[in-house]
């Protein structure tokens, strides 16, 4: 007999956390909720608060070994994915480019920008791949990009263009399955409440609007998965963000970076 899982990369901290704690009290339907990750603790955590029975899968989402772990358990646990959530991810701020001419120093190193690549592309696309096979009618998906997907950033350049893939990518994807009836929503959000700062603001760069724009996880959630319900293709939460979109859309991405590059030099 088929298990219905729903299944949550990146289900340790922050969106993807908020994910698993507002879906575990609804569909009845869900034998189990998969948490993905690679801090087996923090899985253990967020496993501890919801209601559904859990599998923590404590892994590397990044290395082809572990994505095979995660195929091979859903062939033994003959898993049916109703719902899949790809929420790992990290962004780090500051300019593109090694800091001394001698860019092969270690503090240089490029692995951090490289491995926003690897895990916001490359493992979200691999981890789609792997599990459409297990996916039926009815079922969703959901993406994890970013208002700033909407536009080139400076000085998160890199951050950006991955979140502009997962956009592009979701659409696309979510055209190619209509007729397997599989939905996908790509959640657009702009600066959330989470540890993601944390990271991202390593470098002591720091994004100005934040502190204006800045939304709860929770508001974040509750609104992609209204929106994945309705089968929208795009959510986006907040009317500062809402409004950013459509000037993205309206006015020529050069003149907004103008106007970008004159606030920063003003700070």
């Amino acid at each position: 007999m088929r298990k219905n899982i729903i299944l949550i990369t990146g289900a340790s901290s922050g969106i993807g956390r908020e994910f698993a704690m507002q879906l575990d009290p609804y569909f009845s339907n869900i034998d189990e909720i998969w948490l993905v990750a690679r801090r087996k603790e923090k899985l253990a955590e967020v496993a501890s608060s919801l209601q559904h029975k859990t599998r923590i899968l404590a892994m590397d989402i990044t290395k082809e070994s572990q994505l095979e772990r995660l195929t091979d358990t859903l062939d033994d646990r003959k898993a049916c994915i109703r719902m899949l959530i790809n929420c790992a991810g990290y962004g780090l701020m500051g300019a593109f480019g090694p800091s001394k001419p001698d860019f092969r120093s270690e503090e240089d190193c490029p692995d951090g920008q490289l491995g926003m690549i690897r895990l916001n592309c490359e493992a979200l696309t691999h981890i789609t791949y792997r599990c459409l096979p297990y996916m039926a009618k009815g079922s969703r998906i959901i993406q994890l990009a970013s208002s700033a997907a909407f536009l080139p950033q400076p000085y998160f350049a890199v951050y950006a263009a991955t979140k502009a893939y997962v956009l592009s990518f979701s659409r696309a994807l979510g055209e190619e399955l209509k007729n397997k009836e599989i939905y996908v929503t790509s959640v657009c959000p702009g600066p959330v409440d989470t540890p993601f700062f944390e990271t991202a603001e390593k470098t002591g760069t720091t994004l100005a609007l934040k502190k204006y724009t800045m939304v709860s996880s929770e508001r974040v959630v509750e609104q992609a998965i209204r929106d994945s319900y309705y089968k929208r293709t795009v959510s986006v939460c907040s009317m500062p963000i809402q409004a950013f979109q459509v000037l993205t859309k309206c006015v020529p991405h050069q003149m907004i970076l103008n106007v970008m590059n004159y606030l920063k030099e003003r700070e």
